[in-house]
């Protein structure tokens, strides 16, 4: 199966420990089947007074020699094999995340944060158990069952042997079916722990609209319906289990009380000696512990077999938008950016889209030219970023960076070479400080305060009691809109990449903020290339080429004069925007002079 394979190439890295492990505990075991046939002798020796006091003493030197091997055998077992299945976890946790990093924006749309999440969690630590906990548990079950059965069938008697195991074999046989029912209903929980915990990530990501919307015991109800479906599916497995386990002591029960009848009467009639007798319900009590790992050992491996699915799953996701072979190979392809864009009839259709998002664009953009992109909500403004940033894929040649076809860029080049503030202007749960320079080699204080300076950002920061050491909520939540957009703009600033792309990143901040912000982007990037999508004319209206998307195709082109006269969609948007402007400004001036229109003032008229 491929989930064992990926488990067992983990633990192929680390074999001499693993092999350490298990002889270690072959050791201990080996060691073990022992002291009940010295227990024996003794018995034997002082019932027949053929022991001196040199025999015992002798005896019980080799006892303690052997509890001494023991202490450290199984010491060096648990430092070998636990130790062994912590390194596996981790490394599966450091390349399941490697990996899930390379999968594209689309992975995360099909995949839910919270299913995720579990695998990284809980499935990680169910698969430590089976190769750790759950190997040790499978080598007991086989290998010291084989040897104290030897040893009770050798040193006391075949006939008792093989009565006492009859109910362990029935044992055996049942645990095959249970494992199967097992996994399966593993499997069950482990997808229902999934959903609960997306439920309570999504839940308190978005616990402001909770609020806001007063859902809190709509929210509840949820919660505890996911809630109750996860203890249901825990539940069956539990249930199946603690119906198990006592069949399992019955078993070793009957097995005891087998010996202890036939064992009895065998050394009543002198066919064993009462220190075998004794030896023999020593062995019967060390396989109780094999009995049990038997019943331990498929548990933790169906749940660990089910786990290790997941994560395969995970590994043989395959992103869509990744480099070629050629490009890999060839040097020439990582060489910088200059920052001249080039759009031959570009049309692009999402994965589950019927109709094309972006319909046969054509444009040049010169390096050092200012783009800015203006049209209504779902024309097509993002995805034409995205696709700059090659989120997706597209066909040969319809876009060019420097003559280039970006399907010949490395990934790694293409956007080290374009900074970007897209639309949620996500924010980590970190200093601010350290999120303005998360796109640079270095926290150098100098460049930060530069670009925090330029993104109009800096003389609030100074206000924040921490200063650049403020750390923000989750995505920013202790920030106000508009200086979550210019700390983003600030981080992108930092970068000082040949192409700077701002996706509607000046929304949230005022008009006069605006034009400073404008006025430094215009003198900081000269010579590079610079991308304004916006819906406010006064954004772009500066811009030296203006594309108007409209349903997705490239309506009109040119500068803020050419356009407005043509008379096209651009000047009517400006034209209605200007109008909402001055019904705003009439609004204003109104409520600031309320009281002269008021008919009454103080119960008296005016």
């Amino acid at each position: 199966m491929d989930s064992l394979k990926l488990i067992f190439q983990y633990i192929k890295r680390h074999k001499f420990r693993y092999a350490a492990g298990i002889v270690t505990l072959f050791v201990v075991d080996f060691a073990n089947i022992y002291i009940p046939r010295i227990t024996g002798d003794i018995t034997d020796g002082l019932a027949d007074h053929s022991f001196a006091w040199a025999d015992v003493t002798r005896c019980l030197l080799i006892l303690a020699a052997l509890g001494l091997t023991l202490a450290i055998g199984r010491f060096l077992w648990r430092y070998f094999l636990f130790g062994t299945a912590r390194i596996v976890e981790m490394e599966l946790r450091n390349d399941m995340f490697a990996h899930l990093e390379t999968m594209d924006v689309e992975y995360y749309n099909e995949n839910k944060t919270g299913d995720l999440m579990t695998r990284f969690t809980s499935d990680l630590n169910a698969i430590r158990m089976a190769i750790g906990p759950g190997a040790i548990c499978v080598f007991d079950a086989v290998v010291m069952t084989v040897m104290v059965l030897v040893q009770m069938m050798t040193y006391v008697n075949v006939r008792l042997t093989l009565i006492t195991l009859i109910p362990m074999v029935l044992i055996c046989v049942g645990m095959v079916f249970y494992g199967k029912v097992m996994h399966g209903r593993y499997r069950a929980r482990q997808e229902a722990i999934s959903d609960l915990t997306d439920f309570v990530q999504e839940g308190f990501s978005g616990i402001r609209v909770v609020k806001a919307f007063v859902r809190e015991r709509a929210q509840l109800y949820r919660f505890a319906k996911e809630n109750a479906n996860t203890r249901g599916k825990t539940l069956r497995a539990v249930r199946l289990q603690s119906v198990v386990i006592p069949l399992l002591d019955v078993a070793i029960g009957c097995s005891t009380l087998s010996a202890l009848i036939y064992g009895g009467y065998l050394t009543l009639v002198g066919d064993i000696t009462l220190g075998r007798f004794v030896a023999f319900n020593q062995y019967i009590n060390q396989l109780v512990w094999p009995m049990l790992a038997c019943g331990e050992a498929i548990n933790v491996f169906s749940q660990g077999l089910a786990s290790a699915k997941r994560i395969q799953h995970v590994f043989d996701a395959e992103p869509e938008v990744r480099d070629s072979e050629a490009v890999r190979e060839d040097p020439q392809s990582a060489a910088p950016l200059k920052g001249e864009i080039t759009l031959s009839h570009l049309t692009f259709r999402h994965k589950d889209g019927t109709e094309p998002t972006l319909k046969d664009i054509s444009l040049e953009v010169p390096a050092g030219t200012t783009l800015a992109i203006i049209g209504r909500t779902g024309n097509g403004k993002s995805t034409l970023v995205n696709l700059l940033l090659r989120l997706y894929n597209t066909e040969p040649g319809m876009i060019r960076l420097d003559g280039r076809d970006i399907n010949s860029i490395p990934l790694h080049t293409l956007r080290e070479n374009i900074a970007c503030v897209p639309q949620d202007n996500f924010l980590f749960s970190a200093t601010l400080k350290s999120n303005i320079a998360f796109g640079a080699e270095g926290e150098d204080m100098d460049a930060i305060v530069q670009a925090t300076t330029d993104a109009c950002i800096h003389e609030s920061i100074t206000t924040f009691p921490e200063g650049y050491d403020t750390v923000v909520g989750e995505r920013g939540v202790t920030l106000s809109g508009g200086q979550k957009q210019r700390s983003a703009i600030a981080r992108a600033l930092m970068k000082d990449s040949p192409i700077l792309i701002l996706d509607d990143a000046l929304s949230a901040v005022d008009t006069d903020t605006e034009e400073q912000l404008l006025r430094n982007l215009k003198r900081n990037r000269q010579g590079k290339t610079t991308i304004l999508i916006a819906h406010r004319i006064s954004t772009v209206q500066n811009a030296d080429v203006i594309l108007v998307l409209e349903d997705g195709e490239a309506r009109e082109i040119g500068t803020h004069n050419q356009l407005m006269e043509r008379g096209g969609i651009y000047r009517d948007m400006f034209e209605k925007q200007q109008l909402e402007a001055a019904i705003g400004e009439q609004k204003a001036a109104f409520h600031r002079h309320a009281d002269r229109y008021a008919p009454w003032k103080g119960g008296e008229t005016v």
